[in-house]
């Protein structure tokens, strides 16, 4: 059995509470042992304001980091002047004890925290061109008040790809390097010119020409073409040139705009969706289905009608808490019950996976049966 002499380090003072250890997840793991006799292709970046909880980031993903506390120490220790370790870590010689931990960081896979864009970007909407050269001429104070793509690459919480997909999904535009959102009423203007001039031009939607169709809107609506190529991209594939349009998602998002005004009055069903269909044309009415806006609106029986009638409200699940304790309150305080597939449309946001919302499900609601089935209820309290 091999010997060797402990030591305590001079520098164990000073070096008290610079140690971490950090326990990695499997996949992680993995990610590192592979690049351990190649240059990294990816970094790990610790992400976080003083104020905030620390996060860890890789290329396309974003993990928790929490301390858990351990029931027996853990000795830091590295050779001393006369030791050093053998190939499969034993020490030779002697060890400096550098530092005890008492925890351990524990790496928890997280959704990416990009709702401070909501506030960062607020009153920078793009409404179109018209608004390049006047965004910040009335005050030319507010344009310190740019937020880049570099700065929220820097400041937000996500690694890049859940970043970008995230600015994809809110539907923000990168304009000379800034970020800004694009009005919902201008975004189904060009939604709605695009499915217009894919028919009148006798184009195909899965192979439209990219330049005949940004052209076709630049020279008759003044839209520009890197806002429409951006706009193209999120709703479809740009390969070689052409444009694979994703027409779920672009019927998707006109039922959206349409949709929107509807916040605080209701919409007839029926009424909505033949606007609906209308808007987007004959070829493509028959991917209109309401299906596509879950997690968008209530829909509920209004019974004053004769014969009833089911109608529409606007309720997008973006713009609640992110917070699961005030996200259940503000959805009971909306319907005191739900249906499983009503309220999990509007827990998709803020959770990993199925089995993360199962859980949340558990711990604020009562789950009650009844003839129609299986319904879900606010418990009493709600523990944070």
């Amino acid at each position: 059995m091999s010997e060797f002499a402990l030591k305590f380090s001079h520098s164990a003072t000073a070096d008290t509470g610079a140690f971490k250890l950090l326990e990695l997840p499997s996949d992680l793991s993995k990610l590192i042992e592979s690049n351990i006799d190649s240059p990294p292709r990816h970094a790990l970046t610790i992400k976080g304001n003083p104020d905030d909880d620390a996060v860890l980031c890789t290329a396309d993903k974003t993990y928790t980091i929490r301390s858990v506390v351990l029931s027996n120490s853990v000795i830091v220790a590295t050779p001393g002047e006369d030791g050093s370790f053998s190939t499969d870590g034993v020490p030779i010689g002697s060890v400096n004890v550098r530092d005890q931990l008492n925890e351990i960081l524990e790496l928890v896979p997280s959704i990416p925290r990009l709702h401070k864009l909501d506030a960062l970007l607020r009153g920078k909407e793009y409404e179109g061109q018209e608004d390049d050269d006047d965004m910040y001429a009335d005050d030319p104070a507010n344009g310190d008040g740019k937020f880049t793509y570099e700065e929220a690459r820097e400041t937000l919480q996500a690694s890049d790809d859940e970043m970008d997909r995230g600015l994809k999904k809110r539907r923000v535009l990168i304009i000379s390097g800034e970020l800004r959102p694009i009005a919902p009423s201008y975004l189904n203007a060009i939604l709605e010119l695009l499915l217009t001039h894919l028919v009148s031009l006798s184009l195909k939607y899965d192979s439209a020409p990219v330049d005949a169709l940004c052209s076709a809107l630049e020279d008759g609506y003044d839209v520009r073409r890197d806002v429409c190529k951006q706009v193209m991209a999120w709703f479809g594939d740009i390969i070689a040139g052409e444009w694979c349009m994703d027409k779920t998602a672009v019927v998707r998002e006109v039922g959206l705009g349409l949709l929107r005004p509807y916040r605080d009055e209701s919409v007839p069903l029926s009424d909505f969706l033949v606007k609906w269909r209308k808007s987007v044309g004959d070829t493509f009415e028959p991917e209109v289905s309401l299906d596509l806006l879950s997690g968008n609106h209530l829909s509920q029986i209004d019974a004053l009608k004769e014969p009833p009638i089911t109608v529409l409200t606007y309720f997008p699940s973006s713009q609640l808490p992110i917070d699961p304790a005030a996200r259940f309150t503000d959805l009971f305080l909306t319907r005191p019950r739900w249906k499983a597939d009503e309220i999990a449309p509007f827990l998709a946001d803020i959770v990993v996976d199925a089995k993360e919302r199962d859980k949340l499900l558990l711990k604020y609601t009562r789950a009650v049966t009844d003839a129609e089935g299986v319904w879900y209820t606010a418990r009493a309290k709600y523990n944070g």
